[in-house]
């Protein structure tokens, strides 16, 4: 008989509890659904993030793009890498974004800037430095303080010394720095790759050089840089300009309405 009563003794206090627990869950569950019933939903606007870059919130430093630093360079195939550069100063020139050219010793030992660079900026002689860190030479920081962006775009080679170096300094003293991961290069495929991802642990944020002219025409109807543009992507950018070439010549074409 005693071990009767106590069975059911358990069996009562096991029902307890398991009631006990429901109603705890229970009141738990309606407390979160009140409290998300009574949270406003969030109101999304047609405005762009303050992250995306725009003709007028940066400036551009090329650094190094030079023939002695090509032939080092491994990271990426250079007819591709002069193809990149080129569009990439193309687009900055399109969109009037201050850009700054800097060479380290050009006349004793790299070479001059690549000729397609100085093709779209003839009038701006590069600042040609003897320090490997760009932010070191005072005439640079100068150059990039005048135009008074508080984002910089860094493309440049080698990656793993004249981009890092440059980008790191920047980031230290308050910039927003993006670095361009094709149009840059290092000595080897794991140089290139080991210095964006300690950029990117900085703060550093990569994008590629067809992502930056994109990015600043951002709306098709933006009707005063749409042929520049398309043109740039045309000369420069691959299967992507080939379809625009086609889309125009087969229909007329286009993005904008």
């Amino acid at each position: 008989m005693k071990k009767i009563i106590s069975n059911r003794i358990t069996t009562l206090a096991l029902l307890t509890a398991v009631v006990s627990t429901s109603a705890f869950g229970a009141t738990l569950i309606a407390k979160a659904e009140t409290v998300g019933a009574s949270s406003p939903a969030i109101q999304a606007k047609a405005v762009p993030s303050s992250k995306l870059l725009t003709p007028t919130n940066h400036t551009l430093l090329m650094i190094d793009h030079q023939p002695q630093m090509a032939f080092g360079t491994s990271s990426i195939d250079i007819q591709v890498l002069r193809n990149n550069v080129t569009g990439l100063a193309k687009a900055a020139k399109a969109f009037k974004v201050p850009t700054v050219l800097t060479t380290v010793a050009a006349e004793s030992f790299s070479g001059p800037i690549f000729p397609e660079i100085q093709a779209v900026f003839p009038e701006q002689q590069p600042i040609d430095r003897t320090t490997m860190n760009a932010w070191e030479d005072q005439r640079v920081v100068d150059k990039v303080n005048s135009y008074g962006k508080k984002k910089l775009v860094v493309s440049g080679l080698w990656t793993e010394v004249c981009d890092l170096s440059a980008v790191l300094s920047a980031i230290d003293q308050g910039y927003e720095v993006y670095i361009v991961t094709d149009t840059s290069g290092g000595v080897t495929e794991e140089a290139h790759d080991m210095a964006i991802e300690r950029m990117i642990q900085a703060g550093a944020a990569p994008i590629t050089w067809e992502q930056y002219l994109l990015e600043l025409q951002r709306d098709w109807a933006r009707s005063e840089t749409y042929k520049a543009t398309t043109d740039i992507a045309k000369e420069h950018g691959g299967a992507y300009g080939l379809g625009i070439i086609y889309s125009q010549e087969m229909f007329g074409g286009s993005e904008g309405h």
